[in-house]
C-alpha cells in the first residue's frame, strides 16, 4: 500500500487556492499514479504535476511538487502553487526540499 504524506508546506501553500475536497481529491489520483508528472531537472527525481483548478483549465490551475519513493510505498507532496504566481520553482529550493526529506528518513 502506498502512503501519501502531505508536507505541512504543502498543506500551508495549497490551503491558499483549494477547498479539502480538492486536497483530498488529488491525494487520491497522486495514490492512484505516483509517477505522473515531469521530472524536474537537477532535482533528484522531484516531479511537477500539473493540476487543473475548478474552471480555469490545466494552463490556469496548480502545480504541485512530489517525490515518489516506490520502494518505500511513499510518495511526498511537498508544496503547491498557482501556475499565475509562479512558471518553475528555483533550483536551489527544491533541490532543498528533497533534501529535508533524505534528512527525515
Amino acid at each position: 500500500m502506498l502512503t501519501v504524506i502531505e508536507t505541512h508546506a504543502y498543506l500551508r501553500t495549497t490551503a491558499a487556492f483549494w477547498s479539502d475536497e480538492e486536497r483530498a481529491e488529488f491525494v487520491s489520483f497522486i495514490a492512484a499514479d505516483p509517477l505522473v508528472g515531469d521530472v524536474i531537472v537537477g532535482s533528484g527525481g522531484l516531479r511537477k504535476v500539473r493540476w487543473a483548478a475548478s474552471g480555469r483549465g490545466k494552463r490556469g490551475g496548480a502545480r504541485i511538487i512530489t517525490y515518489a519513493q516506490l520502494s518505500d510505498g511513499r510518495v511526498w507532496l511537498l508544496v503547491g502553487y498557482a501556475k499565475a504566481k509562479f512558471d518553475n520553482l528555483p533550483t536551489e529550493f527544491l533541490v532543498a526540499l528533497k533534501k529535508e526529506i533524505e534528512d527525515d528518513r
